[in-house]
């Protein structure tokens, strides 16, 4: 069998990333993590892909936007002695975990707002405001989720925090939209 004829109904890692809007260095990057294996690679180094692996690829796009790590996306592809049940039981522990953090750290927050005479006498503004919250530790992700949560909580109260910190009503949408 020649190979254009075998590589027929195949697609190219560039085509397969681009049917599926992946970068092409994350198909290969799953590839390189024992994820993803092309069907046939051709002489002149092209990887094709069938529909098996067309679908074994979005299975793994799947699990990684459920915010599961590479390696429990292996343990689900192949068979092992860990069920799939387990693993995303174990996963759902993990955010229901992270989302209580969160939520103390809210809660938290939502305190210094109330005692903070600094906001109230405008000494606060964006800057500053940031350089506590990395002080206390949170991540610029950890910002996106708290301002995420305190809009979903306290849409209001939110718009009245963003304004107090001298953000402009541009940027204020931005971030309540996130």
């Amino acid at each position: 069998m020649n190979n254009e004829r075998m590589t027929k109904n195949m697609l190219t890692v560039s085509r397969l990333a681009k049917s599926l809007n992946l970068s092409r260095t994350t198909v290969l990057y799953y590839e390189k993590q024992g994820l993803l294996k092309p069907r046939f690679i051709a002489e002149n180094g092209y990887r094709w892909y069938g529909e098996s692996e067309i679908e074994r690829l979005k299975s793994i796009v799947s699990y990684r936007a459920y915010g599961l790590s590479i390696s429990d996306i292996r343990l689900l592809l192949e068979p092992c002695s860990i069920s799939q049940g387990q693993i995303l039981e174990n996963h759902f522990r993990a955010l229901e975990k992270e989302i209580n953090n969160l939520r103390g750290q809210q809660k938290a927050i939502i305190e210094l707002l109330k005692k903070s005479i600094l906001l109230k006498e405008k000494f606060m503004n964006k800057a500053k405001w940031v350089e506590i919250m990395t002080a206390a530790g949170l991540s610029k992700e950890d910002m996106m989720k708290w301002h995420q949560k305190f809009e979903e909580m306290e849409p209001e109260e939110h718009q009245k925090f963003l304004e107090s910190l001298g953000i402009s009503l541009e940027e204020i949408s931005r971030i309540r939209n996130l």
